[in-house]
């Protein structure tokens, strides 16, 4: 090809590795003669100086196999050096390529460029070597060789006036995304939440329930609860709803998420972040009609390779609640019936600050480290009026007065070091993240109680302290593969370590003082490890894909009392959770998806001590150390319409079982602290539980002005505990409605209403428990309600809030009403064979909070000297 001597020399050593690229045996084939090079300079139009760590993206029509059709795609793509210049190699030669290039601050430039080799190949159909048109016989291949490194030159950028100004927000983004693998919230949007807790923005989330005690429910079990894609050990009332973005509600995860929490899912809340170049931020302030204040701001800045954000949150907090309590004792002699009336006054705060640094090591690379603080302290007093009856003549009635005072005080110290390489091929990463958490709580409560009859008043004191460590490593590594085929896989490690020390005191008149009451002492102990790895194996086709998933976790736990020297452990070295997922599309407007999985749910602490709670007067309660941990199988079949951009309906069906259930029970002992026979609640393992049903959720917008999410649930529950007791059996059919209200009027103003019904239920599955003395779950106190004998009464409540937005937008203040009916009165019905009870509590009916807040911030181009373009927001990354 090369003996010719009419071909310079030097012309032969460009031609030899041209033609050697070409297939055939030397046969020109412009396709796939990756050759090209394009290069040149960014620069700035006023100054003339090079733009470093702009974007350049180069795109080219290319043929989508999977639908049939020639779609722009990209092909080559970097980062300007410090001086600005580019290059782009290893180009098709033939074919017209898009230019485009943007950098925060500039005006994006998008322009047509391509190597003009057409006009050279004759017109000869591109399967033969350029022809010769000059009368010499190298002219052609010179001509080319120089065409193929082009140089683009000076490619000025000229500054946006616009992004140089303050920011002014023109859109909001969606209150509601529905997808088929998980629901998300924004939160942020929610008027009716502003200067509350997490406790108030989840109850307005469809598909979420929350008592008055702070517990959480999906379809009526407990979830796993996660803060940035992580487990915490916070409860909803030590997380205030203004750090709050959005919540993601995740009812069937897959094998690539924690196989804890059972079959209740994971629900997610994604704090407040930004990385946005230059800086913005906000300012909160608002007041209660109890004259209680909460405070909050937060502020990112972006320049150059460090991102840095910060914000911090207060909250004072009184509470007023009511309650009743009816119960016939089936037991004892003579039979009594007791009536209880009690009034609640809680007084407290919560303050969290939260903190951190984003380093853009490189385009690719990304370090993160963030910290937060959690503080609170909270004070009730609580009176209860007690009136016995009995049958007998001689002894009728009985009255007694009691009352308590109770403290409690919370910190919690978080931080969070995380890494994640992009790597060149698009969606192929590499994340690893250690997580530690530490939690100090320390209680007091005082009871009291004086009797009608004159006896001698009883003065009983319980006090202690506790704390925990949680510490998570976790890796993940996603890769793309041909064919749509896509590799993930991961590992983590869990471990926890609690510690409680709580005792029970009587006063002693003799002393004047309260003496230490023996065998009533809970010095204990718990440790907790879990170890997982996951892979998941997925591919995508034009109508339908696939993703199975195998997940392996190996867990140990070991609890000791330290005042008995007593010790039991649970091990299980090996277990596997597998989940399969099949999407199909029906067509433009029409999805289904299946999915089944298995989980499990491992008993929380505050199930497993055995130490008695009296704070209750009438049901003792206390943990049971052999619990074991339950397992819950899941299938779900999905089905989503999307109308048009304004109306989107999501139905799921869903089926679970579960297997050695942890079940709340009730019997009696005789308690030689009270001395008398007494009813004892504690928690069992049950046969199992079947739960199916059907979710409906449908978001519309009419008009741009009006926002309506509706969520209606409705299951059938079956609660088979015949090996605790026999033919015990809770069978209940439930059904949830919540709607939430959005209307935009003139001046500026939004009107919201969220409104819910929950028709009688049965005992939530308890996947997280509540938690005694602050450590878990519950957010005033209290616990999980999981029961085979008894059920939940109906509940229903409407909240309203009127927002009034400012300064274009900059501005808004919030005037909302939670509960305007008075009707948030929640209640169960338990029946047994010792008694049957029925209660109902209210807490603060027809609330009032006015709020303000300010949105601040600024695109400076000289605040910043380089954007990461790859890497955006996260809200959850596992």
């Amino acid at each position: 090809m090369c003996s010719s001597a009419l071909l310079p020399f030097l012309l032969c050593l460009f031609v030899q590795p041209l033609f050697a690229q070409f297939p055939g045996g030397g046969q020109f084939n412009a396709a796939q003669a990756n050759v090209g090079r394009f290069y040149g300079k960014v620069v700035d139009e006023a100054t003339g100086k090079g733009i470093g760590y702009a974007s350049v993206q180069l795109t080219a029509m290319r043929f989508d196999s999977a639908s049939r059709s020639m779609k722009p795609s990209v092909v080559a793509g970097q980062l300007t050096q410090e001086n600005g210049e580019f290059s782009l190699e290893n180009l098709q030669v033939l074919g017209d390529y898009t230019l485009k290039i943007n950098y925060l601050g500039y005006a994006t430039i998008e322009q047509k460029v391509s190597f003009n080799l057409k006009g050279m190949m004759g017109g000869g159909g591109g399967n033969r070597p350029p022809a010769n048109n000059s009368g010499n016989p190298g002219s052609g291949f010179s001509a080319m060789a120089g065409m193929v490194d082009k140089d683009l030159g000076n490619i000025r950028l000229a500054a946006s006036s616009q992004l140089l100004k303050e920011v002014t927000i023109q859109g909001e983004a969606a209150q509601v995304t529905l997808a088929l693998d998980k629901k998300v919230y924004r939160v942020d949007k929610d008027a009716i939440a502003a200067g509350g807790s997490a406790e108030d923005a989840l109850k307005n989330v469809p598909s979420l329930n929350v008592d008055l005690d702070g517990n959480l429910t999906l379809r009526n079990a407990a979830p796993q609860l996660f803060v940035d894609g992580r487990p915490t050990p916070l409860t909803l009332d030590q997380i205030p709803a203004d750090a709050i973005e959005s919540v993601e509600v995740i009812t069937n995860p897959s094998a690539k998420y924690d196989a804890s929490g059972g079959g209740a899912g994971i629900v997610n809340i994604v704090l407040k972040k930004d990385r946005r170049v230059g800086y913005n931020g906000s300012v909160r302030a608002g007041v209660d009609m109890r004259g209680r204040v909460n405070l909050g701001g937060d502020i990112n800045v972006r320049e150059g390779k460090i991102n840095s954000f910060l914000s911090g949150n207060f909250n004072q907090r009184r509470s007023i609640s009511e309650g009743q309590t009816d119960r016939s004792n089936l037991f004892g002699s003579p039979l009594t019936d007791v009536f209880q009336s009690t009034h609640s006054v809680n007084n407290g705060f919560f303050a969290m600050g939260r903190g951190g640094i984003d380093w853009f090591i490189s385009n690719r690379n990304t370090l993160t480290l963030a910290a937060s603080y959690n503080r609170g302290q909270f004070k009730s007093n609580d009176d209860l009026n007690i009136l016995t009856d009995t049958l007998l003549s001689t002894v009728r009635r009985g009255t007694s007065l009691r009352n308590s005072d109770n403290a409690r005080n919370f910190n919690n110290l978080g931080s969070q070091l995380l890494f994640k390489h992009l790597f060149p091929k698009e969606g192929k990463e590499l994340t690893a993240d250690v997580n530690f958490n530490r939690v100090r709580s320390d209680n007091e409560g005082i009871f009291n109680t004086s009797y009608g009859n004159g006896a001698p008043e009883t003065r009983q004191k319980q006090a202690g302290d506790g704390g925990n460590e949680f510490v998570t490593v976790q890796t993940d590594f996603t890769s793309p593969l041909k064919n749509g085929l896509k590799v993930e896989t991961g590992a983590r490690a869990a471990l926890r370590n609690f510690r409680n020390n709580n005792a029970s005191y009587q006063f002693d008149y003799g002393d004047q003082d309260y003496v230490r009451t023996p065998g009533f002492a809970d010095r204990y102990q718990y440790t907790d490890q879990v170890y997982a790895a996951y892979g998941t194996f997925s591919q995508s086709f034009r109508q339908w894909g696939y993703q199975v998933g195998l997940r392996a976790e190996s867990s140990f736990y070991e609890g000791t009392l330290l005042e008995t020297d007593s010790t039991f452990g649970i091990e299980y070295p090996f277990q596997l959770f597998p989940s399969a997922f099949l999407t199909y599309k029906l067509n433009n407007e029409d999805n289904l998806q299946l999915n089944v999985s298995r989980r499990i749910n491992r008993p929380n602490f505050f199930q497993l001590i055995p130490f008695p709670d009296f704070s209750d007067s009438l049901l003792l309660s206390r943990g049971n150390p052999a619990l074991l941990p339950e397992f819950t199988n899941s299938v779900e079949l999905s089905y989503q319409n999307i109308f048009n951009k304004s109306h989107n309906l999501l139905v799921s069906v869903y089926y679970k079982r579960a297997t050695d259930l942890i079940t709340r029970y009730q019997f009696s002992e005789y308690n030689a602290f009270l001395g008398r026979e007494t009813i004892v609640s504690t928690f069992q393992n049950s046969n199992s539980s079947t739960a199916y049903g059907v979710e409906f959720t449908l978001k519309n917008t009419f008009w741009k002005k009006i926002d309506l999410t509706s969520n209606i649930n409705l299951y059938n529950s079956i609660v088979d505990a015949s090996n605790i007791e026999s033919q015990l059996e809770n069978k209940q059919f439930t059904y949830f409605i919540k709607e939430y209200l959005s209307i935009k009027l003139p001046q500026s103003f939004t009107v919201q209403v969220n409104g819910s019904y929950q028709s009688r239920t049965a005992f939530a599955i308890d996947g997280g428990g509540g938690g005694r003395f602050g450590g878990g779950g519950g957010g005033w106190g209290g616990g999980p309600t999981s029961t085979a004998q008894g059920y939940s009464i109906p509940v229903w409540f409407v909240d309203l809030s009127v927002r009034k937005d400012l300064w274009k937008r900059t501005a808004s203040i919030t005037l909302s009403m939670q509960d305007i009916f008075r009707s948030r009165k929640t209640g169960s019905s338990t029946e047994s064979a010792f008694f049957i009870q029925d209660s109902w509590r209210r807490r603060d009916p027809q609330f009032i909070r006015l709020n303000f807040s300010y949105r601040f911030g600024k695109f400076d181009v000289s605040l910043f000297r380089r954007k990461n373009n790859r890497i955006e927001m996260e809200g959850m990354e596992f």
